[in-house]
């Protein structure tokens, strides 16, 4: 008989395909389109795309990185998304064998994809749109929280309580910043997003996430810019936040929070 993967591994192998749907979806949604009911189409020749051509990962490396009709160069969007939810499932398997709770592996693997996944679509979206939009923040709290609340009583509370804490010191610096340059600073989605962070991580390592964020948003725009950077210039802060607490997740299910 052939064994059969298991769930954490068929996660890890599907994961590129999911990275391939996460890209239409942060392509499509800003833009008001359906991610279900329109073709794949090149860009550039409107030509529909097979079902060849849609493998992740392994179409984009046989057609040598251009469209097979027009031979116009495909977007490399679409192969760091796949790419990056690879990494996002293999190093949420990695994390479940340094747990330190007992947990059941399969749990933890499928709350980690889950997170890494929506965070990962979040930071493509803020990238593409500049926008964090409320129909993936709130529902991401909403899981976190019902996560939180199957640990117990006193977890949800802490985790609800940081949720909001965070929220409220966002929003806070955000009007704060708004009353005093007359211009918007950090944007209501990057608030709603670390609240979200909150209801899943709590306030352990909180405040290393926001710092880490900061700073890693900061150096990927200087980069961007050749250190051109300019008051008015809007920076995405969403990548770097989920990147931040992505990372958060990594250390606290691995046990390294607690060393």
């Amino acid at each position: 008989m052939i064994a059969l993967p298991s769930i954490t591994t068929s996660l890890v192998i599907s994961s590129p395909f999911i990275g391939s749907f996460l890209g239409v979806l942060a392509w499509r949604l800003p833009e008001g389109r359906s991610p279900f009911f329109n073709r794949s189409r090149c860009p550039f020749c409107n030509g529909v795309l097979r079902v060849c051509e849609l493998i992740p990962l392994v179409s984009y490396a046989v057609q040598k990185g251009r469209c097979r009709q027009c031979q116009a160069p495909i977007d490399k969007f679409h192969p760091l998304m796949e790419v990056a939810a690879l990494v996002v499932a293999g190093s949420a398997d990695l994390a479940t064998h340094f747990d330190p709770t007992g947990n059941s592996p399969i749990h933890i693997m499928a709350q980690g994809c889950l997170f890494g996944w929506v965070l990962l679509l979040l930071a493509a979206i803020d990238l593409r749109s500049h926008t964090l939009p409320d129909y993936l923040t709130q529902p991401l709290l909403g899981v976190g929280l019902l996560f939180a609340a199957l640990q117990g009583r006193t977890n949800f509370h802490i985790h609800t309580l940081t949720a909001l804490l965070s929220w409220l010191v966002f929003e806070g610096l955000a009007t704060l910043y708004r009353a005093l340059r007359h211009r918007e600073g950090l944007g209501g989605g990057d608030a709603k997003l670390i609240a979200a962070g909150g209801g899943w991580l709590g306030p352990l390592l909180l405040p290393e996430i926001i710092g880490s964020a900061a700073i890693m948003t900061l150096i990927a725009a200087a980069i961007s810019t050749k250190g051109r950077l300019k008051g008015a210039m809007k920076i995405p802060l969403g990548p770097g936040l989920s990147l931040a607490l992505w990372g958060g997740w990594l250390i606290e299910t691995s046990g390294l929070a607690y060393a």
